[in-house]
């Protein structure tokens, strides 16, 4: 989507009823953009990634068209993880029906190995990122997980790596949460950005003691409720909050 078609979405989605935007916002840092979609405890936030026919979803209307089976729908997803070019997750990845990789606690090669990474948790009664070290020694009870990495809050802190002249930008997503695991803000920039830059966001903005970076440059976003469903090629894991089909503004 276009910087002019985003901003188009934004006026649209003023439109809506107030409750129906209300979760995912349009938010400026430092003269740059991102939207911020905010799932509470108690919400239907979920993993996606291999649909009834065994293969994975690979898309978010791959996802709904599932989900309206059962008469729901996406209120708003992204991509939730880095993955293999089959789409198998790097790493650990959790969801009721059993685990489909395993935590990886080694340095290693691209984002991913830039350690502290961590883990997502979606428990019954809260939200965590996790540093993976930490999950290894003394691991919580999940529902969901998805690893990925690089952490870019841990503790309230910068990850150390993150270079604040850097000059490689992409356009990123990631997820944080908010202190006590009531709230989990998963944000996406709306043009490159730095993982400096980025990080600086949930910390300062979102104030995430804890927070993940999802990936970059494939990163893509779902919000019939700001009129935006991001095109691209098949995905690895997703994250999502489902809710009643008659609950959702339509796509």
């Amino acid at each position: 989507m276009t910087p002019a078609a985003r901003h188009l979405a934004a006026a649209l989605a003023a439109l809506l009823p107030a409750q129906a935007a209300a979760d995912c916002t349009h938010r400026v840092h430092e003269g740059r953009g991102y939207v911020v979609c905010e799932a509470r405890a108690g919400d239907d936030l979920r993993l996606f990634l291999t649909a009834p026919d065994g293969r994975p979803f690979g898309s978010f209307e791959r996802i709904d068209a599932a989900l309206a089976a059962e008469g729901l729908r996406l209120d708003f997803a992204m991509n939730a993880g880095m993955y293999h070019p089959d789409r198998r997750p790097v790493g650990l990845y959790r969801e009721p029906a059993g685990d489909s990789g395993a935590l990886v606690t080694s340095a290693g090669p691209g984002n991913f190995g830039m350690l502290p990474n961590g883990v997502f948790c979606i428990s019954a009664g809260r939200f965590a990122v996790i540093e993976s070290r930490r999950f290894a020694a003394a691991a919580p009870e999940c529902r969901y997980a998805t690893q990925s990495g690089p952490m870019l809050v841990i503790d309230g802190a910068l990850h150390p790596r993150f270079l604040p002249d850097s000059t490689s930008r992409h356009v990123r997503n990631g997820v944080g949460v908010a202190a006590g695991g009531q709230t989990a803000f998963f944000a996406i920039s709306d043009r490159p950005v730095t993982f400096h830059q980025f990080a600086r966001f949930f910390r300062d903005v979102l104030g995430t003691p804890d927070a993940l970076y999802l990936d970059g440059r494939i990163s893509r976003l779902h919000a019939p409720a700001l009129g935006r469903s991001d095109p691209g090629l098949p995905m690895g894991p997703v994250v999502g909050r489902v809710v009643a089909a008659a609950d959702a503004p339509p796509g």
